[in-house]
């Protein structure tokens, strides 16, 4: 869409749009109906040095641009996404799945990057002090980490490209996209957009590839790569620290959760289930940040999971696509077998799917809205991330048994809790092990804001003032006048 209407298919490298170098190809499916919407180019690791090469090129004139120029540019494709919104969030309904509603907010949330991003870009700031002896002062200067390697995931194709672009051009670094197999096409959407801002060509590079692992693999095995930005399972976030171990690279990594929501009985009950609903079929639950598991206060547990149980009853599955759509399909067919895996698994152990609990019989990946309740503490439901639009309920019976079981998990992203009492709250709160915590609110996420996790869910933050300085280097000069 580098004119706002063309849909870009080819590798976008030093500025162009260019076949594999094998001439290789692969398909992109509608996970509505599973029929093909695109062939897009599938790179090799002789296009990802290339991209690399294209990389290095712009490396020094973009680092030396002005940061007020930079942010210009930022600002230009803010606008552009703008403008282009309906566009692009049909685009993302179309390869991923999402309903409509849920694209268009993407398409927002991923533009502000943009514009956040824009304005940082000038507010690189160092610091001059004077060592405590006198001897000396302590000059702190913050320089562009170098060539960047951004491996996004499929379920959210803008909002998780732009979140690791923005700082990046926004810090003087040139980048490397490698988007999902799954939803290139956003990807290449984006860098359309970036063009037309004005991002000179080789500062900003897509990488379709099938071949992912060898073609990641290669840029982290080159010393001119800096920096791997990685969002994506944790699994895969292990295989790629390890690989970037060998150049000692600089990682950020956002890798999976398993977010519990706890209600407490003194809660609004009325906001909690709003709440729940945001934070559990955001993207039809698949988002990293969706809560996972749902542990209730045991007086009211009954009630909750009925008007829940309600409220996702209620939902209309569909095409992405349908403006009625509330509910769309999960991305591909192995998405779909994992959580009917995993909700079968729980009914085996005891659970009762109040609601849903299959798959609808329909063409495309589908999983219908499902409430399960008197879910065992130790079902694997509630171990896992469910990636679905699927709610297990457990119920506890004071504030430290739940603290206990929303703990425990290796992973610590995001925790959600609802309560009518300020001050359990933030003691609650206090006590997550998780690196975000929607207090009373079902949706954390925020350009503004520091995004990400702790103990097995991440490394570094995105967003926020944060964000940008995982693009930068600190170096220390010491000088006396």
């Amino acid at each position: 869409m580098a004119d706002g209407s063309e849909l870009l298919t080819d590798l976008y490298i030093g500025g162009k749009a260019v076949p594999a170098g094998d001439g290789g190809r692969f398909d992109v499916q509608d996970p509505a109906t599973g029929q093909v919407i695109a062939s897009v180019a599938d790179g090799t690791v002789e296009d990802a040095m290339a991209a690399v090469d294209a990389a290095e090129r712009a490396a020094g004139p973009w680092a030396a641009t002005a940061p007020r120029e930079r942010a210009e540019i930022l600002r230009e494709a803010f606008e552009l996404m703008t403008e282009r919104s309906e566009e692009i969030a049909r685009l993302i309904s179309l390869e991923n799945g999402k309903a409509l509603a849920d694209a268009r907010g993407e398409v927002a949330y991923a533009a502000e990057f943009f514009r956040w991003y824009s304005e940082e870009a000038v507010r690189g700031a160092g610091a001059v002090t004077t060592a405590p002896s006198g001897a000396n002062r302590i000059v702190v200067l913050h320089r562009p980490v170098g060539i960047c390697v951004l491996v996004t995931p499929w379920n959210f194709p803008a909002a998780m490209a732009t979140r690791k672009i923005g700082p990046a051009l926004a810090a003087g670094c040139t980048v490397i996209l490698k988007p999902a197999s799954d939803t290139p096409l956003t990807a290449l959407a984006m860098a359309g957009v970036l063009a037309d801002a004005g991002v000179p060509p080789g500062v900003v590079n897509v990488l379709p590839a099938r071949r992912s692992g060898a073609v990641v693999s290669a840029m982290l095995h080159d010393p001119r790569v800096r920096k791997l930005s990685f969002t994506g399972s944790t699994e895969v976030g292990r295989v790629l620290l390890r690989e970037a171990a060998d150049q000692v690279i600089n990682t950020s990594m956002e890798l999976g959760g398993n977010a519990p929501f706890l209600v407490f009985a003194d809660a609004d009950l009325d906001a909690a289930i709003e709440g729940a609903m945001v934070a559990k079929m955001r993207n039809a639950g698949e988002a990293c940040t969706a809560a996972n598991r749902f542990y209730v206060e045991s007086s009211i547990a009954g009630e909750f999971g009925r008007r829940l149980a309600e409220r996702m009853a209620a939902l209309t599955v569909g095409p992405g696509t349908e403006e009625s759509t509330q509910v769309g399909p999960l991305v591909n067919q192995d998405a779909v077998d994992k959580v009917d895996a995993l909700v079968r698994g729980a009914v085996e152990q005891g659970a009762e799917a109040v609601v849903g609990g299959g798959r609808p019989d329909r063409p495309g990946y589908y999983y219908d809205p499902t409430v399960l309740v008197d879910v065992p503490a130790d079902a694997p439901i509630l171990r896992e991330e469910i990636f679905g639009p699927v709610a297990p309920i457990v119920t506890f019976e004071d504030e430290d048994e739940a603290i206990r079981l929303a703990n425990a998990t290796e992973f610590g992203l995001v925790a959600y809790v609802y309560t009518g009492d300020l001050a359990r709250g933030l003691r609650v709160s206090e006590r997550f092990e998780s690196g975000m915590v929607g207090l009373n609110r079902g949706l954390v996420s925020d350009p503004a804001a520091p995004f990400g996790g702790v103990k097995q869910s991440g490394i570094g933050r995105e967003g926020g003032h944060e964000g940008m300085l995982d693009y930068l280097e600190t170096q220390y000069v010491a000088v006396q006048w």
